[in-house]
C-alpha cells in the first residue's frame, strides 16, 4: 500500500508480468500492508492500462514486473471504484487474505467524539484504518480533558473490521508517551512491525544452566576438537558484547596456511523443541536499534555462555582449511570444537595493524591479552589473513560478484540520556572485508557441506537477479544522469560503479545515489528450503555469484544459522516445517531491517531537530512531478521532497528536457518588494539542503 497515498495497492503478479493495481480501498478488501492475498483477476477485456504520464510519480516505483516495450503499461488496473469513502463497496479485487502478516497493531493518536461511547484512534500510518475504541479503553480524564491527549501516541490493536465499513474495531493497548520522543516513537515502531521486545519468562530462563558460574563439562570437552592452544582472535565493533565469531591463522611448514572461522555453538545450549527454542525461533532474529539490541536469545547466552569472550573457554563450530597464499582452498575440515580466544580485537585495533605493519605494538596500546600468545604472533596472523583476503575479494569480484554498500549513519549517544549527541558516516575500512571475507567463505562452505548431505533439508540463502522492467527503469536513470552503466550481468554493474562515475569532487556522491538506485532495483534475498524449489538454478546468489550460499557464521543473532549448525551436526528435520521456518525468518528478517531503518531514521530527525541547523549538500536522484529524491551528501541519508510541504513556496513547474525530468520550485521572498527566487532541480544535480525548509527534523513516522 503506498504509504502517501494509501488509497493506491499493489500485488506483485505471479507470473512475472505487469503488477496488479487495486484502486481504492474497496479493491483491497480489508487486506493490510504485506498480506499474502487472493486475487480474482478480471477477463482481459475489463483491464485498464495505465502509463506513467497518467498515474502519480509513486506508481512507477512499484512496477516490478517485466514491462514489454515499446509501450508496455506501468501497471495493469484490474478495477476502478469511486465508492463513498464513509462506505466500503461490495466490488472487491482481493478475495480473501490467504495469511495475515501485518501484526495489526498500530501507534496513532485519539479524537474525542462528542455523544459516543467511543474515540477514533487516528494511526500515523496512513495505511491503516481509522479504529473505533471504546471510551473505557481510554485514560480516565479523557473525555474531560481530551486537549492534553492531542501529542500522546498509543498502541492500538485491531480487533475486527466490518466488510461494510470503512472504519475498523479495536482496543487501546498501552499509551506510549508523547509523539516525537525517542522511548515511546521506538516502542511504538517495534509494535507495529511485531517485535517482541518483553522480557524472556521463567519458563525460558530455566532452560539455561542453573549452576553458575557454568564450565563446559568433562564429557563435552572429550568429544571436541580442542583448539584451546592456537593463536584464536575476535574482530569486532568495540562496543559489542556478543561475540559469535572468531578467527585463526598459522603458516604451515609448506608455506600455505591454516585458516579456522569458529562460531559460537549455540545449538549446543538451544535444544531442539525446548521452550527456549520455540521463542528464538518465534523471534528469529535480534533487532538492532540504534540505542539498543532486542536480544534473540536471552543475554546470559549472548553476552555471557555463547559469546567468545576473551580468555574463557568456549564451545564454538569450526571450518577450517588450508589455504594457499592466494586463497585457494586445499583442504577443508568440519567440526565442533572447544577454543579459548586470546584477545577481544576491535575493527580499529585489527585496522592499525594493517597499516601499521612494521611498528612494534605495546601491551598498552590493546585490550587484555593472553599470555600463551605474543602480540607480534597475533599481528603476523591479521596481516596473513588480510593478505588472503584481498586475494578472495579480488576473486570473488573478477567472478563476477556485486557489492552495494550504501553508507551507514552512525550516532554518538549520550551515555545518561541515550539522546544523540552527534552523527556521522561509519567507516568500512579494510579490517572489516577482513572478516567479511572469511564470513562468506565460511557460508558458502556450510552451504556446500549440508546440500550435499541433506540434498532435501538445507536451508539455503538465494538471491534472484533484478527482475527486467527494473533494470529498464535503472536504465533510464542512468541515461538522465549521462552515465555508461552496464546493467547485463553483475560483474558489469560493479565494474561500471567502481570505474565509470569519473573523477571530479562528486563522483564518490554519484557513485552513493547509484548505488541506491541499483539497490531499489534488486530483489530481497531469502531463506529457502532446497526440498521446496526443485530447479537448482533458481538457487543461485545474484550479488554473490556463487551458486549455494547460506547463513551460518552469526546463530546468537538469526535463527536460521542455529537450523544450519543442526544440519551441519547431522540433526534431521521435516520438509514441510524447514519450508515454513525459512519463510517465517524471511518476515522477521525484513521487519527487523525496517525497525533498524526507522530507529536510525528517528534518531537522526531527533539529532536535527536539538543539534541544528544542518546545511549539507545534497544531489538529485529522481524527479517526479510533485517530488524529488535526494541524497544528503554528508551522512549518506536518502530523502523524498514533497513539494506540498515545503515552507516559503510558491510555485512548481515539472517539465521533460528530452528523457530527463526537471523541476523548478518557485520561492516567495521575505520581503514582498522582492522578486521570487527560482531552483532547477534535476537529477545528477547538487545543491545545499536546510534542516527547516526542506524538513528534514520531522521524525521518523511522519517520514514514513
Amino acid at each position: 500500500i503506498n504509504p502517501k497515498k494509501y488509497k493506491e495497492a499493489f500485488v506483485p503478479s505471479p507470473d512475472g508480468s505487469a503488477d496488479i493495481f487495486l484502486d481504492g480501498i474497496a479493491a483491497r478488501n480489508r487486506a493490510l500492508n504485506g498480506d499474502v492475498v487472493v486475487v480474482k483477476v478480471l477477463p482481459p477485456e475489463q483491464w485498464k492500462v495505465l502509463y506513467q504520464n497518467e498515474v502519480s510519480g509513486d506508481i512507477n516505483e512499484r512496477t516490478l514486473a517485466n514491462q514489454m516495450v515499446p509501450k508496455a503499461p506501468d501497471v495493469i488496473v484490474e478495477a476502478r471504484y469511486n465508492e463513498d469513502d464513509e462506505v466500503i463497496g461490495k466490488m472487491k479485487n482481493v478475495v480473501i487474505i490467504f495469511e495475515q502478516k501485518h501484526s495489526r497493531a498500530a501507534s496513532g493518536f485519539l479524537k474525542f467524539l462528542p455523544n459516543k461511547n467511543f474515540a477514533m484512534f487516528s494511526p500515523v500510518d496512513h495505511r491503516i484504518p481509522r479504529v473505533n475504541v471504546p471510551l473505557v479503553d481510554c485514560p480516565a480524564d479523557f473525555v474531560s480533558r481530551p486537549g492534553d491527549y492531542e501529542n500522546v501516541l498509543f498502541i492500538c490493536r485491531i480487533t475486527h473490521w466490518p466488510a461494510d465499513n470503512n472504519f475498523a474495531e479495536g482496543r487501546l493497548a498501552k499509551t506510549l508517551g508523547q509523539a516525537g520522543e525517542i522511548e515511546p516513537e521506538t516502542e511504538g515502531i517495534m509494535t507495529e512491525y511485531d517485535v517482541d521486545f518483553s522480557e524472556f519468562s521463567e519458563e525460558v530462563l530455566n532452560c539455561l544452566p542453573q549452576d553458575l558460574p557454568w564450565s563446559i563439562p568433562a564429557h563435552e570437552l572429550s568429544r571436541r576438537r580442542d583448539l584451546r592452544k592456537e593463536c584464536v582472535f575476535t574482530i569486532d565493533p568495540a562496543t559489542a558484547r556478543d561475540l559469535d565469531d572468531a578467527l585463526s591463522c598459522k603458516q604451515l611448514s609448506d608455506g600455505n596456511f591454516e585458516v579456522g572461522v569458529h562460531i559460537a555453538d549455540v545449538s549446543y545450549f538451544v535444544e531442539e523443541g525446548s521452550v527456549l527454542d520455540q521463542i528464538a525461533g518465534k523471534r528469529a532474529t535480534s533487532v538492532y536499534l540504534v540505542q539498543k539490541v532486542i536480544p534473540m536469545l536471552p543475554r546470559l547466552l549472548c553476552e555471557e555462555l555463547c559469546s567468545l569472550n576473551p580468555l574463557t573457554d568456549r564451545l564454538t563450530f569450526s571450518v577450517i582449511w588450508k589455504l594457499s597464499p592466494e586463497g585457494k582452498i586445499l583442504s577443508e575440515w568440519f567440526g565442533r570444537t572447544v577454543i579459548c580466544s586470546c584477545i577481544k580485537m576491535s575493527y580499529d585495533h585489527a585496522q592499525s595493524m594493517i597499516e601499521a605493519p612494521d611498528k612494534h605494538f605495546s601491551a598498552e596500546e590493546l585490550p587484555p591479552c593472553s599470555t600463551n600468545h605474543r602480540i607480534h604472533e597475533i599481528k603476523e596472523a591479521i596481516l596473513n589473513l588480510h593478505n588472503i583476503a584481498k586475494q578472495l575479494r579480488a576473486q570473488r569480484f573478477e567472478s563476477g560478484a556485486l557489492q552495494l554498500n550504501q553508507l551507514k549513519l552512525s550516532f554518538s549517544l549520550d551515555k545518561e540520556s541515550s539522546m544523540p549527541q552527534g552523527c556521522y558516516v561509519y567507516q568500512y575500512q579494510d579490517s572489516n572485508k577482513l572478516v567479511e571475507e572469511f564470513m562468506l567463505l565460511a557460508n558458502m562452505a556450510a552451504a556446500h557441506q549440508i546440500y550435499r548431505t541433506y540434498p532435501e533439508l538445507a536451508i539455503l540463502r538465494r538471491h534472484p537477479p533484478p527482475q527486467s522492467k527494473m533494470v529498464d527503469d535503472l536504465q533510464e536513470f542512468c541515461d538522465q544522469m549521462g552515465l555508461d552503466i552496464d546493467l547485463n550481468s553483475s560483474r558489469g554493474l560493479h565494474r561500471s560503479l567502481n570505474e565509470n562515475l569519473g573523477n571530479d569532487e562528486y563522483a564518490a556522491a554519484r557513485r552513493e545515489v547509484l548505488t541506491h538506485m541499483c539497490s531499489r532495483a534488486m530483489q530481497m534475498a531469502s531463506y529457502f528450503c532446497t526440498g521446496a524449489l526443485k530447479d537448482e538454478n533458481s538457487f543461485h546468489h545474484y550479488a554473490l555469484n556463487v551458486p549455494l550460499y547460506t547463513h551460518f557464521t552469526s546463530p546468537i543473532r538469526r535463527y536460521v544459522d542455529v537450523i544450519v549448525h543442526r544440519l551441519l551436526a547431522a540433526s534431521l528435520s521435516e520438509l514441510l516445517y524447514l519450508h515454513k521456518l525459512a519463510s517465517h525468518c524471511n518476515d522477521r528478517k525484513t521487519a527487523s531491517k525496517r525497525v533498524q531503518e526507522l530507529s536510525s531514521e528517528l534518531f537522526f530527525a531527533v539529532f536535527v531537530k536539538e543539534c541544528g541547523p544542518l546545511d549539507s549538500e545534497a544531489m538529485v536522484m529522481g524527479v517526479l512531478d510533485q517530488s524529488f529524491d535526494v541524497l544528503v551528501l554528508r551522512y549518506g541519508v536518502q530523502k523524498r521532497i514533497y513539494c506540498n510541504s515545503l515552507e516559503g513556496l510558491k510555485a512548481v513547474h515539472f517539465r521533460k528536457v528530452g528523457k530527463r525530468p526537471e523541476m523548478t520550485l518557485v520561492w516567495e521572498q521575505a520581503d514582498p518588494s522582492k522578486e521570487s527566487t527560482q531552483q532547477v532541480y534535476y537529477p545528477n544535480s547538487v545543491f545545499v539542503i536546510n534542516q527547516h525548509r526542506f524538513g528534514l527534523n520531522k521524525c521518523a513516522q511522519e517520514i514514513e
